[in-house]
């Protein structure tokens, strides 16, 4: 059950404890003299105790009896059942109701408190004592002497003294009698109208006193008699009722009563007196004057004693009947008696004193208070309430009746016992009060957890301590008293070992050396529980800071470090950061960093270890560098540590591939037309000067067409791109036969921009290469082509109009003469390159293998400018020879590659960071480039391959080339000494080259 409905529980139980723990009355009947263990009746039952079984109880059902002190108890109630039995007392209705006049119903009272407190109610049980027949009449005197005269009348009426008996209704007196009968008398009852009966003796015959005087009856009813008087006495008022205050004064006038006589002389005067039938207390209490009539007060009245007094006066003169009148004295009251307190307790007491545990629930019963005051009306209203401000309260239940029980909690600590003062008042003007004391001492209970004087403990210690080392005492407080305030210390479950408490000092100690650097604080609990039966328990933190001691050297996080550097690192660039690292704090853990002769070349930060060089690198000088750095902590002394550090200069992507295979672009392959698919009909084979994955080269080709035929192919041939391997894809048709041109492309897979070249390759498919000739016009329409469309994009339709044709043949001549002009200036340009190569030793017939000592080419930046626009333009020379044999199938040819550096073009290249020296291990080029010298004949026009053609060169002499991209050998824009000039960006070019041998 969640707390919501646990609170809607508890609230239902204590609205049924109210309801239940309300005063309630319960009658019963029992008859006087009952024999013990008489069953009187079950409470639990009549009451209607059926209890819910869900209700908990905080101890069984009981039923306890709340007697007055001193009170013999009538009736024996079952603790544990409910049952009322009749105890060894004896029942005495006559006893118990003693006081009780007119009234003829006697009760017997008790109160029965039914415990547990959750469930708590008084009952007052009240037992009618039914009357039985126990007691015989009794005369006020043995003998009764009255005088009749001899001359009375016969049925004269003379008044006998009642009987009394203490039984009520029918065992009361019924009836009188003569026991010995007389002719001259008889007996008659009267029964006034409170119920009482009056015996009479009647006179039957005449009477004379000489024959016989004196007659008797067993209450020796003695008869005189007297001489004749005729008339009686009348009162005025034949019944009175008068007033008189309690506190009255002895001789104080009643009533005056006034009675006349209508005889004369002696027979004429009156004389009163009281009946013999008012009872001996009422006789003592007032008198009456026999000759005047006049009632006083003769003793002291008490209207608690007896509150009404019935007087019965008869007025005599002599005569034989008296006159009778009756005076009811109402005793009024005053407030003369002060209030009487009744303390009946519940909870049994000791020595005289309630002993009440602390740990006592709200409203628990202690005792029940009756106050009672013998006076009446406001006289007799009494308040109760106790005289200080107590942790207790009185609850009315009854009239008069008020159960003490506790209002707040307790708490044995604050206040140990209790002197309850109850006071008890009427309301008399000054009113009358009384009191009595109730002792209450707390029973302690173990209701207080141990207190330490604060939640938390901060230590420190130096580390390295010694063991057994003590930190403190702990000490806690505990309020409660005896074994329930015994303290005994133990260290909570997350205490970490070597830690110790002393159970009954509090002494915590540490029984292991600390070593900061493995553990710095420590928070753990320490326990204090106390020694009750239910043991209550509290906690305080500690928490233990362990103080450094600059007891670590300070550590590298590696014992050498090796670091990889680009080549174009810039000066001052970062190279790497060392970290190192001290166990120790504060000073102690402040490291100071040093580079050990590493010759200046290397700078590092002393606090964040960053080295940077103080050189710029060159991979192909130096491709590493090795010092030793060492780092000093700030503790007194310090303590240091070295670490070596190799930085390792790492190639950059700065050199693009170079074909190779194919030897040139005019070189062709025979490819057979029994080839089948799947075979290598040639290959291409690039290198690239740089390292790892800088110089892995892929394949691929970009375009292809078929020259003969002048139609596109359809992806006859396919390459692998690692191997260059060329391979047949179908099987061929006619339609494939003739000159195919592929343009294959090579890149690396350098980082983070990957460099490319360009190489034509020429596949003739045929049986045979009969007709050299026609292949070599081929190869010719093949460069002239451009590498991105077919070579008969540039015909016209055999449908075209004449108007177009005309067009035509205007346009070509005029470009016939650019082209005129054009190889004269070429003419002029060449021949003093040429002679420059001769003077180098190189062959005019050979290719230029790329400049092995490169760094000298840096060295001459500061050469007179040239024209921000002159280009480099490139030229294929092809001389062609016809073979003897006409069978000869292979053609060669020799390609001269003129480079010429244009001063401005070489100012916008980075040659800060992207190197332009071949590797030391880079194969000469020049040898795979040979070929056989042929008679010039005509021109050769052909199509200038892409920017970064490796093998498009331009110039026939050799000269320096400047380019805008990473490889300083690749050509894209030349300009050769002579003044021709082309004007922006070249895509593709047509140039005529008249050779001159």
């Amino acid at each position: 059950m969640d707390l919501a409905g646990q609170a809607y529980v508890l609230v239902a139980l204590l609205a049924c404890t109210l309801l239940l723990c309300g005063a309630q009355e319960k009658d019963y009947t029992v008859k006087e003299e009952q024999p013990e263990n008489v069953r009187i009746g079950n409470l639990r039952k009549d009451l209607n105790l059926n209890l819910d079984p869900s209700i908990r109880l905080s101890s069984p059902l009981q039923f306890k009896p709340v007697y007055k002190t001193g009170d013999v108890p009538l009736v024996r109630v079952e603790a544990n059942t409910g049952e009322i039995f009749t105890s060894n007392h004896r029942i005495d209705r006559e006893k118990l109701c003693s006081g009780v006049f007119g009234d003829k119903r006697c009760y017997y009272e008790i109160e029965v408190a039914v415990l547990p407190d959750e469930i708590f109610r008084l009952v007052k049980i009240r037992f009618l004592i039914e009357d039985v027949n126990d007691n015989a009449p009794l005369f006020q005197s043995t003998v009764i002497n009255i005088s009749i005269p001899e001359n009375t009348a016969i049925n004269s009426r003379y008044p006998v003294p009642s009987a009394f008996d203490p039984d009520v209704g029918l065992n009361g007196i019924q009836h009188y009698e003569l026991v010995k009968t007389v002719s001259e008398f008889g007996l008659d009852i009267i029964e006034t109208p409170e119920g009482d009966k009056w015996p009479q003796l009647i006179v039957q015959q005449n009477l004379d006193r000489e024959q016989k005087d004196t007659f008797s009856s067993t209450a020796i009813l003695q008869v005189t008699i007297s001489d004749v008087n005729d008339n009686r006495p009348i009162f005025k008022d034949s019944e009175l009722e008068v007033m008189v205050p309690e506190n009255a004064p002895m001789g104080t006038s009643v009533v005056q009563l006034h009675a006349t006589d209508a005889d004369m002389g002696t027979n004429a005067q009156i004389h009163f007196a009281f009946s013999n039938q008012i009872s001996a207390a009422t006789r003592r209490h007032f008198s009456i004057d026999s000759t005047t009539g006049l009632i006083s007060v003769k003793q002291p009245l008490d209207r608690e004693a007896t509150p009404v007094h019935k007087l019965i006066v008869l007025a005599s003169d002599g005569s034989s009947t008296p006159s009778r009148a009756t005076v009811i004295v109402n005793v009024t009251d005053v407030n003369d008696n002060v209030p009487s307190i009744d303390t009946r307790y519940i909870i049994n007491l000791v020595n005289g004193t309630v002993l009440l545990s602390e740990n006592a629930p709200l409203n628990t019963k202690i005792a029940l208070i009756t106050v009672t005051d013998k006076d009446a009306d406001l006289y007799g209203k009494v308040t109760c309430y106790t005289d200080h401000d107590v942790p207790f309260r009185l609850k009315p239940v009854f009239n008069d009746q008020f159960l003490l029980e506790t209002a707040a909690p307790l708490d044995y600590e604050m206040t140990r016992e209790y002197a309850i003062k109850i006071v008890a008042s009427d309301r008399g003007t000054p009113p009358l009060n009384t009191s009595a004391m109730v002792l209450i001492k707390i029973k302690d209970e173990n209701d207080n957890a141990p207190i330490f004087p604060q939640p938390e403990i901060q230590l420190s210690i130096p580390e390295n301590n010694d063991p057994s080392t003590q930190l403190i005492k702990i000490s806690a407080t505990d309020a409660d008293s005896g074994h329930n305030a015994e303290i005994i210390y133990t260290l909570g479950p997350d205490a970490p070992d070597g830690f110790n408490v002393d159970r009954r000092s509090g002494v915590l100690s540490v029984g292991k050396r600390l070593d900061r650097e493995k553990q710095e604080r420590y928070s753990f609990t320490v326990i204090a529980r106390d020694n009750g039966s239910t043991s209550q328990q509290s906690n305080v933190t500690v928490r233990l800071i362990v103080q450094d001691l600059n007891d670590n050297n300070p550590a590298f996080t590696h014992p050498e470090y090796n670091f990889y550097v680009p080549e174009n690192l810039p000066l001052y660039g970062t190279v790497g950061l060392i970290t190192v690292t001290d166990a120790d704090a504060g000073d102690n853990s402040v490291v100071t960093l040093s580079i050990l002769s590493s010759k200046d070349h290397f700078i590092i930060d002393p606090q964040t270890g960053v080295i940077k060089p103080n050189i710029t690198f060159d991979r192909e000088q130096q491709s590493s560098y090795t010092f030793m750095v060492k780092a000093v902590d700030g503790g007194q002394p310090p303590s240091s540590s070295y670490a070596k550090v190799t930085i390792n200069v790492v190639d950059v992507n700065d050199n693009r591939p170079v074909f190779v295979i194919p030897s040139s672009n005019y070189s062709y392959d025979l490819v057979r037309t029994a080839t089948t698919p799947g075979a290598v009909v040639t290959r291409v084979f690039a290198i690239d000067n740089d390292t790892g994955m800088n110089a892995e080269l892929h394949y691929s080709i970009i375009s292809s067409i078929i020259i003969t035929s002048r139609v596109s192919p359809r992806g006859l041939f396919a390459i692998d791109k690692t191997t260059g391997n060329i391979t047949l894809q179908e099987k061929i048709v006619p339609a494939d036969q003739g000159l195919h041109r592929l343009v294959v492309k090579v890149k690396d897979l350098g980082q983070p921009e990957s460099l490319h070249a360009i190489a034509l390759v020429h596949l003739f498919v045929n049986d045979t290469v009969s007709n050299a000739t026609f292949i070599q016009e081929q190869l010719r329409k093949s460069m002239e082509t451009p590498l991105d469309r077919n070579i008969g994009d540039n015909e016209e339709l055999p449908q075209a109009n004449g108007y177009v044709i005309v067009v035509i043949a205007i346009i070509a001549g005029t470009m016939t003469v650019i082209l005129v002009i054009f190889v004269t200036a070429l003419v002029r340009c060449r021949q003093t390159p040429r002679h420059k190569v001769v003077q180098k030793g190189k062959q005019s017939g050979e290719w230029v293998s790329p400049n092995q000592d490169n760094r000298q080419i840096k060295k001459k930046k500061k050469r007179k400018k040239r024209s921000p626009k002159s280009l480099l333009l490139n030229f294929v020379t092809i001389d062609e020879s016809k073979p003897d044999d006409p069978t000869h199938e292979h053609v060669n040819g020799t390609l001269d590659l003129p480079v010429e550096l244009e001063e401005q073009t070489m100012g916008k290249y980075n040659w800060a960071t992207t190197p332009t020296t071949f590797k030391p291990d880079s194969p000469d080029l020049a040898k795979h480039y040979k070929s056989t010298p042929v008679a010039p004949k005509k021109h050769h026009v052909i199509q200038e391959l892409p920017l970064d053609n490796t093998f498009v060169v331009g110039c026939d002499s050799l000269s320096k080339c400047s380019s805008t991209n990473s490889d300083p050998y690749s050509v894209s824009e030349c300009g050769c000494q002579g003044g021709f000039k082309t004007v922006g960006q070249i895509t593709t070019r047509q140039v005529i080259h008249d050779t001159v041998h």
